[in-house]
């Protein structure tokens, strides 16, 4: 019995000294917490772990990344950062500027993604030449949604102008339900601030005034109308939409309380949750007077520098996202485009189509270009000085005349 049971132990340790394959893991930090994004992104968990990798998920609620960009700092400066992180626009190049990025050159070179990957997003997912992120998707901002019902109520086409758009508001609000669904923060007013500047100065002012920051195009006549129109629309917003969450006034649109809300598409994914359809129960339509222009944000995992042993699943995860299959898997569900060129669109829905098509033509035609509120068209230093204007005149703190002074005194502080 003694020796059986010595055998027994000296099995086990020779077991034990035998090396035991690690599992691969990515811990991932992302803001993707309302229902349409997590299913999007259980597409992406699911491809890694036929690969073998587990997924550690890192959650930070907060529709603009804010928050999540708190907790990565943290984590960077304990010197513990996460395999990789969802980035937006200034703030890739902010990280690979400063060394913490792993390079993904070879997994680029592997997967072809110079040719892949549209020029506006390249210019972000590359530091120094070298490519440091991923992008996942093709967002944009500048999307009207429409609730079917209450549209057909009012009797109207879906609006193609500025002055059709607020008479479908009009209506709206003569049917008792909210007209303009939105929730009050500054991301959320600098996404309509936007879609209004560039309705009403097309795209040529938007690039004066928001890309080049032209002080002449920033006070502005044509500025003024903005911050006018942007009084007036507050008019139809409900009483209750100061800080509330994005998804939350989406929902408001799905159950007709409330008849429209300007957002970006991933705004589509809490309709699909809700087992709505396109042009059935809901209208995607670009905000009026945006007709082929794109403002965009495209979310994208940046891997960082962590031990040898990591580099294999980052990889596997990097050359993940790009793969076409995943592609189309992520996107119909995430409400956006694909990020690689030439994914088909045979398996998305109306409003995806529409999206694919937009972007397509955008790109060819040079009028896809950042969103300020989405961290594409200015470090976060200046939009965060745009998102100060603009918010406290939304909210009644500045006049028009005072927004028009302030906000060419803001930028040029933030420089």
């Amino acid at each position: 019995m003694r020796i059986r049971k010595f055998a027994f132990v000296l099995a086990a340790g020779v077991l034990g000294l035998a090396p035991a394959k690690a599992q691969e893991q990515v811990e991932v930090l992302h803001w993707w917490t309302a229902g349409g994004e997590a299913a999007a992104l259980s597409v992406l968990k699911d491809n890694l772990a036929k690969q073998g990798v587990t997924w550690k998920d890192m959650p930070v609620a907060g529709g603009s990344g804010v928050q999540a960009m708190t907790a990565l700092r943290a984590r960077v400066t304990a010197g513990t950062p996460p395999t990789a992180a969802q980035l937006l626009g200034f703030n890739l190049r902010d990280w690979g500027s400063q060394g913490f990025a792993a390079n993904l050159d070879d997994v680029a070179k592997a997967n072809d993604w110079e040719k892949l990957v549209p020029e506006p997003l390249k210019a972000f997912s590359k530091d120094a030449g070298h490519w440091v992120a991923v992008p996942v998707n093709i967002h944009s901002t500048n999307w009207l949604w429409i609730n079917k019902a209450a549209l057909d109520k009012s009797g109207l086409q879906p609006p193609k102008t500025l002055d059709e758009f607020i008479a479908m508001l009009d209506a709206f609000k003569g049917q008792g339900i909210t007209a303009l669904a939105h929730g009050g923060s500054p991301w959320q007013d600098t996404t309509l601030w936007e879609a209004v500047v560039l309705s009403i100065g097309g795209m040529d002012f938007y690039r004066k005034a928001v890309l080049q920051l032209d002080p002449a195009a920033l006070k502005s006549d044509t500025m003024r109308k903005a911050f006018d129109t942007m009084t007036k629309l507050r008019g139809y917003f409900d009483k209750g939409f100061s800080g509330r969450d994005w998804n939350l006034s989406t929902a408001m649109v799905i159950k007709g309380e409330a008849g429209a809300q300007e957002m970006g598409d991933w705004a589509k994914g809490e309709f699909i949750g809700a087992k709505k359809t396109p042009d059935q129960d809901f209208v995607c339509i670009r905000f009026p007077g945006t007709q082929g222009n794109v403002l965009f944000n495209a979310d994208q995992f940046m891997m960082f520098k962590l031990g040898a042993k990591d580099i294999p699943a980052q990889h596997k995860m990097a050359a993940a996202v790009l793969d076409t299959s995943f592609q189309v898997a992520f996107n119909k569900v995430k409400g956006s485009a694909p990020a690689r060129l030439g994914v088909s669109d045979a398996e998305f829905d109306a409003c995806g189509k529409k999206g694919i098509k937009d972007v397509a033509e955008a790109i060819a035609a040079g009028t896809m270009v950042g969103s300020l509120a989405h961290g594409y068209a200015q470090p976060d230093s200046i939009k965060n000085a745009f998102f100060d204007v603009v918010t406290q005149h939304l909210n009644g703190q500045l006049t028009t005349d005072q927004a028009l002074t302030r906000l060419p005194a803001a930028i040029a502080a933030a420089k």
